[in-house]
This record gives C-alpha cells, sequence and structure tokens, in this order.
C-alpha cells in the first residue's frame, strides 16, 4: 500500500521571496553606488557616511511606499474580480458552470467528465472554484500589500546597512574598493540564498545578481568622479 505523503511546493514562498529578494538588493546596490559616487567625488568620510545613512531611510521608506502602492492596486484588481464573479454566479449560474465546463475540456478531458468535475467543484465551493480555474486567484499568491510593504522596507535596509557598516570599518584610503568587494560578497550570497530558498540555480542566480550589482556601482563611482573633477 502507498502511503500518502505531503509536499511542500516553494511556490507559496513567492510572496515574501519575491519582496525580500528585491529589498535587500535594492538596499545594497543603491546604498552601494550612492557611496562609491560620493567618495569618488572626494567627499570626507562623514559626508559619506550621513549620505549614505539618508539613502538608508529613505530607499526604505520608498521601498514600503512603493510596495504597498503597487501590491494593493493588485489587491483592488482581485476584490473587483471577485466582487464581479459573486454577482455572475448568483445571476447567471448555469452560463458560469458552462464556462467551468470549458475550461476543463480545454485543459484536456472529455466533455462529459469536465461536466462532473465542474459540477462536484461548484457543489464543494463555487466561488473558489471559479477563482482559482478561471481567474488564476489561489490564496498562497494572493496580494498582501502591507506584508510585502514591511518585507521590503525592512530588507532594504539590512541590505543597505552592510555598504554603511564598510564606510566605519574601512580606511578612508581604500574605502571605495572596499565598500565595492564588500558588496560585490553581499550581493553574490543573496543570489545565493534568494536561489536555494526559492529552488532556483545557485550559481546563475549568484552571478546574475552580482553583474548588475557591480555595473550600477561602477557607473554610478565613473559619474561621482566625473562630477567632482568637474567641480
Amino acid at each position: 500500500m502507498s502511503r500518502l505523503h505531503s509536499e511542500n511546493h516553494l511556490v507559496s514562498r513567492i510572496g515574501w521571496l519575491r519582496a525580500a529578494v528585491l529589498g535587500a538588493n535594492d538596499g545594497i546596490v543603491s546604498t552601494a553606488s550612492l557611496i562609491m559616487g560620493v567618495a569618488a567625488a572626494s567627499a570626507g568620510a562623514s559626508q559619506i557616511l550621513v549620505a549614505g545613512a539618508a539613502g538608508l531611510v529613505a530607499g526604505a521608506m520608498s521601498m514600503a511606499a512603493g510596495e504597498y502602492v503597487s501590491v494593493s492596486s493588485q489587491a483592488d484588481t482581485e476584490e473587483a474580480d471577485l466582487a464581479r464573479e459573486r454577482t455572475e454566479l448568483e445571476t447567471q449560474p448555469e452560463a458560469e458552470l458552462n464556462e467551468l465546463t470549458q475550461i476543463y475540456v480545454k485543459r484536456g478531458l472529455t466533455h462529459d467528465l469536465a461536466r462532473q468535475v465542474a459540477v462536484q467543484l461548484t457543489a464543494n465551493n463555487v466561488l473558489d472554484a471559479h477563482l482559482r480555474d478561471e481567474l488564476g486567484i489561489v490564496e498562497h499568491m494572493g496580494a498582501r500589500p502591507i506584508e510585502a510593504a514591511l518585507t521590503s522596507a525592512v530588507t532594504f535596509a539590512v541590505g543597505a546597512a552592510l555598504p554603511l557598516l564598510m564606510v566605519v570599518l574601512s580606511p578612508a584610503s581604500v574605502l571605495v574598493y572596499s565598500v565595492a568587494g564588500a558588496s560585490l560578497v553581499f550581493l553574490a550570497l543573496l543570489g545565493a540564498i534568494g536561489a536555494k530558498a526559492g529552488g532556483a540555480n545557485v550559481l546563475r542566480a549568484t552571478a546574475r545578481v552580482a553583474f548588475w550589482g557591480a555595473l550600477a556601482m561602477a557607473l554610478t563611482a565613473g559619474i561621482g568622479a566625473l562630477v567632482g573633477t568637474a567641480i
């Protein structure tokens, strides 16, 4: 006799994982780039630290606000679809049943079997069946604005704190190099952790995050050097 087993699919992590990786990545890249740009413009250590701290606070608040507004818009759309579906189920139950049947037919079931499946699922939870199979709205992928906002703000702040720590610990003569090197290491670790948590290819994710982070920091440092020279 085969034994039943439970499965914990990684897709259930997609909501918080996306916000966490995006927040930490932005925190490291934007703050490290800001620090390197200011340092390349020949600013002093105290000025660099103030600029980095301001970038941390502003970035965390911006990430939280942006995520909240974006995910709230998604939640509003889902609520509108939910209300519309409720109305259609109340006023056109037979048409909705036929629509669900056709969905299962397109997935490969015969018409008779699709009809049976639609009837049984409708009898169990008609709204849930239509949300899942007609609209593609499932519980673990639903919009959660507050969770996304808090996750993004906290992870951005944590990511931004790492380059700032290097400003405090590094001698002024090697500050740019130490911030750049440490930030690339942090980004590589972040890419590896995110890939591991999401079940993705670790090497590919690590290389992708490190490459784009290095490019952003190099461009910002170059602009800072040009501005510093011009001024």
